[in-house]
């Protein structure tokens, strides 16, 4: 069996489109700005501030959680969801690197 096309590619490439790829819907953004600017919200208060029903907001909450720039609490029956910081960060971090040889090249 062939290598996956992942694994021609290093770690940091492969952390940083998982990142990106998390984040590569407008709605996942205004779940993350939500985020930012109330701390940490239950799904159904992130329905509220967006036009979305809860299943889709459910979803992105999902692809987010999973690439791990969101983090969850389990309080009962209700999932709090919160930013996790040190994956925003790390994207942060990457993207800087990548625009920082925009600077030495140009």
């Amino acid at each position: 069996m062939g290598k996956s096309k992942n694994e021609l590619f290093t770690p940091s490439q492969n952390r940083l489109a998982q990142l990106a790829k998390a984040l590569s819907h407008p709605a996942r953004i205004a779940i993350l700005q939500n985020l930012i600017k109330k701390g940490n919200c239950v799904c159904g208060d992130i329905v509220e501030d967006l036009p979305l029903s809860q299943s889709t907001v459910s979803q992105h909450l999902k692809a987010m959680k999973d690439a791990g720039i969101l983090s969850i609490e389990e309080n009962g029956a209700y999932n709090c969801y919160c930013t996790n910081l040190a994956a925003c960060r790390e994207l942060k971090v990457m993207i800087d690197k990548i625009f920082d040889m925009m600077k030495s090249c140009c």
